[in-house]
């Protein structure tokens, strides 16, 4: 059976017009060369393209709209845990099946600590022997924070990430996961009771989870927060063996006043060039009214336009959930196709079996999730996962004719959803 083809880098030694097709093995093809022509390919990118763009909270009551391609919503442990091992997961499903019913991608964010609330740790931990939380007050609210010092705590966060990625690492419906420890899950716990080894998990915890994270999800990008660069905090910053993992980066204070003195410094100790492999994200500052109000406005709240920002950070999304208060859809929209991967196609030969495509990345991010070259419905064998920005690749496919068809195909999308391309051949 013959397989999709893939250029490889002699073959860029070929005459421009001629391909000379190969089965898999040593076996010569018995096509010989195929003649190569040039076929019309015109294309333009309408939409933001999904898992990129200005991100809405998933109850926003704004999100029938083409302006976003994904929504974000938090989650709460103990909503799908009580007792030991056993799972519900009817919250999860209800969120991703009403964002999918909208032709959008969740976020999810896991967490233990919402000032005002007390935890989400599982009531079975709760009511364990040994097992004590600490209640105190954080943004001046009433709150409740877990105790790091139980091991059934630690153990029931991995086993949890296991049984989540288990149904979901492959799910459509789900683009990104974020996770951590602290305040909303942001690896921090500035404001309230702070103790490594009691309110906030020990480092030694943290490297194990974070470990754990990356052999678990083999699939589904996940990220954590820029704040885990606090070397007070946590142990990944100067930690070269856990700076490798394939987590990705969200700043839930982006284009605040002081994001090159502080939030900046905290991407850099974390691997900047991390977007290379992994999700840059975040949310519009919240630090105070401006922020928001001007977050698309075309110098930003503090001098700095969001495109610009995006384009240096590599941001594939951004929550911007109270942008409708300020800004039309028209720029929610501008605004989310200014971020993450797009594609061009540059050049599309075909013969009578095999097509040749040039695909360039000309967006500020890659694409996160596989997605294919097709003509004919046919598949590249490579993917274009990982292609960096300004960067191209070139794919034969073993499918031509006269005028195939082209797509650029992903089975990580939902109904609705297409990835689109610029083209003017």
């Amino acid at each position: 059976m013959k397989r999709p083809l893939t250029l490889i880098a002699a073959m860029l030694l070929l005459p421009p017009l001629a391909v000379h097709a190969a089965e898999s093995g040593e076996r010569s093809n018995s096509a010989g060369t195929q003649i190569l022509r040039d076929v019309p390919l015109q294309s333009h990118i309408k939409h933001v393209q999904p898992m990129t763009g200005i991100v809405f909270w998933e109850d926003s009551g704004r999100n029938q709209t083409d302006a976003i391609q994904l929504e974000y919503s938090y989650m709460r442990y103990g909503d799908i845990v009580s007792r030991k091992g056993e799972y519900d997961w009817a919250p999860v499903e209800k969120k991703l099946q009403a964002i999918a019913g909208r032709q959008h991608q969740a976020i999810l964010r896991f967490y233990f600590v919402y000032p005002g609330d007390p935890t989400t740790v599982p009531a079975y931990i709760k009511a364990l022997p040994g097992y004590q939380e600490t209640t105190a007050l954080s943004e001046k609210k009433t709150t409740g924070f877990p105790d790091w010092s139980h091991p059934e705590l630690k153990r029931f966060m991995k086993e949890f990430y296991a049984h989540f990625a288990e149904r979901y690492d492959r799910d459509p419906r789900l683009a990104f996961l974020q996770t951590g420890f602290g305040l909303w899950a942001e690896y921090h716990i500035y404001d309230g009771p702070f103790k490594l080894g009691g309110t906030f998990p020990d480092e030694a915890f943290q490297a194990e989870f974070l470990q754990h994270m990356a052999v678990t999800f083999k699939v589904t990008p996940w990220s954590i927060s820029v704040d885990a660069a606090d070397g007070d905090v946590t142990p990944l910053a100067g930690n070269a063996e856990l700076l490798k993992l394939p987590f990705g980066l969200f700043d839930d204070s982006f284009l605040c006043k002081q994001h090159v003195e502080e939030n900046e410094k905290n991407w850099n100790a974390l691997d900047r060039e991390r977007w290379r492999r992994a999700p840059a994200g975040g949310e519009f500052s919240y630090y105070n009214k401006r922020d928001q109000k001007l977050a698309l406005a075309p110098n930003g709240p503090n001098g700095v336009s969001f495109e610009t920002a995006a384009r240096d950070f590599h941001i594939s999304f951004m929550i911007g959930s109270d942008q409708p208060q300020y800004q039309p859809m028209t720029r929610i929209r501008e605004a989310g196709l200014a971020c993450g991967y797009k594609f061009r196609v540059t050049k599309f030969q075909a013969g009578d079996q095999l097509a040749r495509v040039t695909v360039a990345n000309m967006g500020i991010a890659p694409i996160y999730h596989d997605a294919y070259a097709a003509v004919n419905g046919v598949r590249a064998s490579r993917s274009l996962k990982g292609l960096a920005p300004g960067a191209s690749a070139i794919f034969d496919i073993a499918s031509g004719g006269t005028s195939p068809p082209f797509a650029i195909e992903s089975d990580r999308l939902v109904t609705g959803q297409s990835i689109e391309y610029e083209a003017d051949l």
